[in-house]
């Protein structure tokens, strides 16, 4: 919004007045390259007012240098001596700083990552301490003379600690105990008038007459999360103590003189090809493949995990029988020295315990099955690699048959073997059991 008033005093510079002013903007004098600038700005002809936006000056400060500038020349933008005593104002004394004190500070104003505040508190303790004014200090930290005034005192009250921001209370609370017990309430306990499932921070907001950004810090609060919604299975095992210790005790304590290993089958493997070709990753655009595709036929995966040195045995076959599975067990027991116990961890999937796989283990007496409860296949670390094998192979594999897919997958199990990593279990049985009794506990009130 303009505002009108006496026009501004129209300044025409000579060649050396010019030339000076610039000298002035480069100087390391703050306050004097602020009002060269004005001047040099009122030459081009500028307003009070758009000076006073352009140097970040006041109005009344623009005006009063413009007309120093008139009056009394270039000399007139220095500042002005008190000659009237005949001596000079009061000596400041240098600020004390300790040798270890300074190293702080430097440390500190060298330091990249330290605050902006932080590196212009520590400048201005160090030219106290060389012996400079408050005044001189405000010039060259380009701060008011009061702030440099300030932080002097302050350091000398409390040293370096002194430097730091003070604890501020901020605003006062605008919504109280009795508001936030209603949202904690609702979300915990009620469902949205609309029938839906689960609140959102605008529907909530609607119901309690809060604003959706307030909705969410009290949710953040409180561990609140209403759109996330996850799955769960409770074994009903009636043996699923026995073998969880059975399972856990062989990952935290393996025998001597034995290998362990957990086996399982990723079923139903995909042969997928695109419909069109797929777009490699750009600056600013993800890889893109269509989201239809052609199936080409499908494999079943047995693999097997070393559980110490993580190291893989896979076989693919077009079915997942018992056939199939001792086929698999034999390439285990060529492959595994004949020195070793060979403890299998495994689900109880029927293909596991067909008389025809129990013949088979009689005849290996070094084999010993360790089944996993039912409903609890998270005990198996083997599925941790299927899940590495889904994420970094398949979920973006194009296959145009089976045997395509088949060499892929083994292919990359060989470089995961050229540099294993074992995943370490850190769990042990009874706290597992205790998680699961707590959580039983949380559901078994009425409603669940």
């Amino acid at each position: 919004m303009s505002r009108r008033g006496r026009p501004p005093i129209p300044i025409v510079l000579s060649r050396r007045q010019l030339h000076r002013l610039n000298a002035f903007t480069e100087s390391g004098d703050a306050r004097l390259a602020k009002r060269a600038r004005v001047v040099l700005g009122a030459a081009e002809g500028w307003s009070n007012l758009e000076l006073a936006y352009r140097v970040g000056l006041s109005e009344t400060s623009v005006c009063l240098w413009r007309h120093r500038f008139v009056d009394e020349g270039v000399e007139g933008l220095r500042d002005r001596r008190s000659k009237s005593r005949g001596r000079p104002g009061r000596a400041v004394s240098p600020l004390p700083v300790t040798a270890e004190q300074r190293e702080v500070l430097l440390r500190w104003l060298r330091r990249r990552k330290s605050a902006a505040g932080l590196a212009v508190r520590s400048k201005i303790v160090l030219l106290a301490a060389d012996g400079l004014g408050p005044s001189e200090i405000a010039a060259k930290v380009e701060c008011s003379r009061a702030t440099a005034h300030k932080w002097r005192k302050r350091f000398q009250a409390k040293g370096l600690r002194g430097l730091s921001d003070e604890y501020r209370e901020g605003r006062p609370r605008t919504v109280s105990d009795e508001r936030v017990e209603e949202v904690v309430t609702k979300t915990l306990e009620q469902l949205p008038a609309d029938g839906s499932t689960h609140w959102s921070t605008r529907s909530m907001s609607r119901a309690t007459g809060l604003s959706p950004t307030t909705i969410g810090r009290i949710w953040r609060a409180f561990g609140l999360k209403p759109h996330r919604y996850e799955t769960f299975k409770i074994s009903t095992d009636p043996n699923f103590v026995e073998k969880v210790h059975d399972v856990v005790g062989l990952y935290l304590n393996p025998p001597e003189r034995a290998v362990v290993l957990c086996l399982d089958e990723k079923t139903g493997i995909q042969a997928l090809d695109r419909t069109q070709p797929a777009f490699p990753i750009l600056p600013g655009t993800p890889a893109r493949a269509t989201h239809d595709y052609i199936r080409n036929g499908t494999i079943d995966l047995f693999a097997a995990l070393d559980a110490a040195t993580g190291e893989v045995l896979c076989r693919a076959d077009s079915q997942h029988r018992a056939v199939e599975f001792r086929k698999f067990l034999e390439l285990v027991d060529v492959e595994v020295p004949d020195d070793l116990q060979v403890h299998v961890i495994l689900d109880n999937a029927s293909t596991h315990k067909t008389p025809a796989i129990q013949r088979w283990l009689k005849r290996h007496p070094r084999f010993q099955f360790h089944f996993t409860p039912t409903s609890s296949s998270w005990l198996n670390l083997v599925e941790r690699w299927f899940a590495e094998l889904t994420n970094k192979k398949l979920r973006r594999s194009a296959h145009r048959n089976t045997r395509e897919l088949t060499d892929d997958i083994l292919s990359w199990k060989e470089h995961w073997n050229e540099d294993p990593r074992p995943f370490v279990w850190r769990k042990t049985a009874d706290e597992i059991l205790n998680n699961l009794r707590r959580y039983c506990q949380r559901t078994s009130a009425p409603g669940h």
